[in-house]
């Protein structure tokens, strides 16, 4: 998870700034966590310690409501109103890439996605959405090739992964739906020979930067056995003591130190 918690930080001064570019600097004093990382530590923290997804998003969001939450999400975050809302946006695939790591099968990775979709996101789309991106990792986790990778979403997902970036890139523009934002993501990671680049793709895509490299991150993470150090460090040195400890945590549990 810490490949997408970079993804996140390392897109955020990207945010709806329509960069069309993989030149640029990966971190500044700017670039921070958003909701994508909060969200996905309160998705590690229930997958430790067990616990309500519900519950866990509503907390999370009253310790850091300025992360840049949408709108949707913090009024029910800001309800006593539990049910779901119906969503079909990429909040559901942002947080889940704990899911993937943490999974031991296809089917549990899938159980587990739609668990923690669908308390906001019951959407179909949203949690497709969800269930695509753990599914990549789970199966990058599990030596599965970048084709078989592919094979298997477009067979489980119905997504046209066959368009490149460079014919994504132009009239690509800032989408938070699943279905305009996982596949162009899944797209970015196939493309890379590592994390970083496949966040720089991500973000030069021009659109939902952050979120889009967050999705990305994680998948290559988990297909490259890691994230560079120094990406590694200064990803975690830009969080708060509370969440870096869940994501040691995690990453402990699951042997990603």
């Amino acid at each position: 998870m810490l490949g997408a918690i970079a993804g996140d930080i390392i897109g955020s001064v990207h945010e709806a700034a329509g960069t069309k570019t993989r030149d640029f600097p990966l971190f500044t004093p700017e670039s921070t966590f958003t909701d994508d990382t909060v969200l996905s530590v309160a998705v590690a923290e229930v997958l430790l310690e067990g616990g309500d997804f519900a519950e866990a998003f509503h907390d999370y969001y009253h310790r850091y409501p300025d992360a840049g939450f949408g709108g949707h999400f913090r009024e029910w975050a800001m309800s006593d109103d539990r049910r779901p809302y119906h969503s079909l946006g990429n909040g559901s695939a942002m947080r889940v890439s704990p899911v993937g790591f943490a999974a031991d099968s296809l089917n549990e990775a899938l159980t587990l996605a739609e668990r923690s979709a669908e308390v906001t996101h019951d959407h179909p789309e949203g949690i497709r959405g969800a269930q695509a991106v753990a599914a990549v990792i789970l199966l990058a986790r599990h030596d599965a090739s970048r084709l078989e990778i592919l094979t298997e979403i477009e067979a489980l997902f119905d997504y046209d992964l066959s368009p490149c970036l460079e014919d994504i890139r132009p009239g690509y523009r800032f989408d938070v739906t699943c279905r305009g934002s996982v596949p162009q993501a899944i797209i970015a990671f196939l493309e890379a020979d590592g994390v970083e680049e496949a966040i720089r793709n991500a973000v030069s895509l021009g659109g939902d930067a952050d979120t889009l490299a967050c999705m990305a991150g994680g998948m290559a993470e988990a297909f490259h056995g890691g994230v560079p150090t120094p990406i590694a460090k200064q990803a975690l040195k830009r969080l708060t003591p509370e969440l870096r400890a869940v994501v040691e945590a995690f990453r402990a549990r699951h042997g990603l130190d």
